[in-house]
C-alpha cells in the first residue's frame, strides 16, 4: 500500500477536527461564556489544567486514582477468574453469584454507598471504580482461561516438569491478549466513572473541579476538564497500552 493511501485517512481526520473547531468558533461568537465559550478560551483553561499548580493537582489526583483502580480491579478480577478455573466447587459461586451481582449492580449505587460508608477522599473513589471494573476484568480473563488449549499445556509439560516454566512460557503468553483486552476496557470505563465518583465523594480531582465550575456557571472549566480527560485517555493508550500490546504481540 502506497504512503498516500495510508496517509489520507489521517488527513481526513485532521480536516474534520479543524472543521469542528471552526464550527465551534462560529457558534460561540456573540454568545456569553456561560452558554458556550469559544475554543480559544477553553484551550487556555485546558493548558492551565496541565501547567498551573492549582489545576494540575486536580488533574494528577484523577489520573493516579484511575491507574490505581485499574490495577486493583485487574488483580481482583484475575484472582476471581483463577478461583473459578482452579477450584471447580467454587465455579458456580463465582460465575453464577459474584459475577452477575457485580455486573448488574448500578454504578450510581456504588457511588452513593461509598458516600455513605466512607469519608470523602481517594479511598471512596477507588472503591467505587474497583467495584464497577472488577466484573469486566473477571469476564475477560475468565474467558481466556476457559479457551486455553489443554493439549498445548500438556505438550509443554512433556518437556518440563516445572510448573513455573510452563506458566511463564506458555500460559501467560496465551493469556496476554485477554489480559490486555481487560486492561483496555477497564482503563476506558475508569475515566467515564471517575467523574461520577468524584462528584459524590471527593475534595479534589477533575470531577470535583467540574462540580465547582458548574456551581459558578463556569462552562469553560467544565469543557476544559472534559477535553483533559480525553487527552489523558489517549496518552495512556498511546504511551502504555499500545506499547504493551506490541511487545506481547512479538
Amino acid at each position: 500500500m502506497s504512503p498516500r493511501a495510508v496517509a489520507w485517512p489521517h488527513r481526513l481526520a485532521d480536516l474534520l477536527v479543524l472543521l469542528a473547531l471552526l464550527a465551534w468558533w462560529l457558534g460561540a461568537r456573540g454568545l456569553p461564556e456561560f452558554v458556550l465559550p469559544g475554543p480559544i478560551a477553553v484551550g487556555r483553561r485546558l493548558l492551565q489544567l496541565f501547567i498551573d499548580p492549582g489545576f494540575l493537582a486536580h488533574t494528577l489526583a484523577s489520573l493516579w486514582r484511575v491507574f490505581a483502580s485499574v490495577a486493583v480491579a485487574l488483580v481482583l478480577g484475575g484472582a476471581l477468574a483463577l478461583v473459578e478455573r482452579g477450584i471447580p466447587a467454587l465455579e458456580y459461586v463465582v460465575r453464577g453469584g459474584i459475577a452477575p451481582f457485580l455486573n448488574s449492580f448500578p454504578s450510581i449505587g456504588w457511588a452513593i454507598l461509598a458516600a455513605i460508608w466512607f469519608e470523602p477522599g481517594s479511598f471512596a473513589i477507588i472503591f467505587v471504580q474497583v467495584a464497577i471494573l472488577v466484573p469486566f476484568c473477571l469476564i475477560n480473563i475468565g474467558q481466556g482461561l476457559r479457551e486455553l488449549d489443554p493439549e498445548l499445556t500438556e505438550f509443554a509439560r512433556a518437556y518440563t516438569r516445572h510448573r513455573r516454566r510452563t506458566l511463564l512460557l506458555v500460559t501467560v503468553p496465551l493469556m496476554m491478549p485477554y489480559v490486555l483486552g481487560a486492561l483496555r476496557i477497564a482503563y476506558g470505563i475508569a475515566w467515564k466513572i471517575s467523574l461520577v465518583a468524584e462528584l459524590l465523594g471527593s475534595t479534589d480531582g477533575l470531577g470535583y473541579l467540574m462540580l465547582q465550575a458548574q456551581s459558578a456557571a463556569d462552562l469553560t472549566t467544565v469543557l476544559a476538564a472534559c477535553f483533559a480527560i480525553i487527552l489523558l485517555f489517549v496518552a495512556g493508550e498511546r504511551l502504555v497500552l499500545d506499547p504493551l500490546a506490541r511487545r506481547f504481540a512479538r
